[in-house]
């Protein structure tokens, strides 16, 4: 193994270069009344603050902001409501502490505003499916995160099926989206891909998903992965939001050993940790092979 960092293992966000030759950890800032395990812990600007500050300090490389929660059965935020939560911690995030920010939205009017406001990151559960957000995601020149979801977060999980293997569906799901960017005008180096784990699956899905979730590294992107206190943990430990965070560490771990390269959560210091030490072991594995 050299010290050099491939030209396609760093990616272009915005003022920042993001160094993805090795898993990093995107810290979750959820701006809102309603998500499912923080949901108005952070939705005021000093809270916001304090939150991204440890976040940073402990080891977070991006900070992924969110003003609209997707949890199931979560009904859609008017775009006025979304910018007021959303804007001003960007702003402050960006002027205080110069951090790598993602945004969390489907909104291309936010997408717009958010980009001159110093975000480096668009991350759209929704892949760029609403009017105009493919044309808003371009124009901002930033990185886009595409999720395979069936539906909308109201209704994905009545009954989600698939008349496939489920990495097969997820696979031709992103691969349609990325053929779309790119006529669009988004080059694929500007893509990262997430599975979408908890998104209009049920838990023998997430659970066949991750254990083959190397399939998808042959589309040949960045992959983002989301599993931090999701209710696969919690169906499988019977445990409740507050007590899946060692799930959530054993989660992280299977995901950078099938190549995952962006792990979201809510924990990030024993996240940081849990993927320091799995890669370690893997780079050791491949040092002598």
């Amino acid at each position: 193994m050299t010290d050099s960092v491939p030209t396609s293992a760093r990616l272009r966000c915005g003022p920042h270069h993001l160094d993805l030759s090795r898993p990093r950890v995107m810290g979750i800032l959820n701006v809102t009344p309603d998500s499912f395990s923080d949901g108005g812990r952070h939705d005021r600007l000093d809270d916001a603050r304090r939150h991204a500050e440890r976040l940073l300090q402990e080891g977070a490389a991006i900070i992924d902001v969110g003003g609209e929660s997707t949890r199931p059965g979560a009904e859609p935020v008017a775009l006025e409501a979304e910018r007021e939560r959303v804007l001003p911690v960007v702003e402050m995030l960006v002027s205080e502490f110069d951090a790598l920010v993602s945004v969390d939205t489907s909104s291309p009017e936010l997408m717009r505003e958010v980009a001159e406001a110093g975000a480096g990151m668009i991350n759209d559960v929704r892949s760029l499916t609403r009017p105009g957000a493919l044309e808003a995601a371009a124009g901002t020149g930033l990185p886009v995160c595409l999720m395979h979801m069936l539906g909308e977060p109201q209704t994905m999980q009545q009954a989600p099926h698939y008349d496939r293997p489920v990495e097969a569906a997820v696979a031709d799901f992103l691969r349609e989206h990325i053929a779309i960017c790119e006529a669009a005008g988004i080059a694929r180096e500007r893509l990262l891909l997430d599975p979408g784990f908890g998104f209009a699956k049920t838990l023998e899905h997430n659970l066949r998903l991750l254990n083959r979730m190397d399939s998808l590294e042959a589309l040949g992107l960045p992959l983002l992965v989301g599993m931090s206190r999701k209710s696969m943990i919690g169906k499988v430990l019977e445990r409740p939001v507050d007590q899946r965070l060692p799930g959530g560490l054993a989660l992280s771990v299977m995901a950078v050993e099938r190549g995952a390269r962006i792990i979201r959560v809510h924990d990030v210091a024993p996240t940081v940790d849990a993927v320091n030490m799995a890669w370690a072991v893997l780079q050791e594995q491949n040092e002598h092979e």
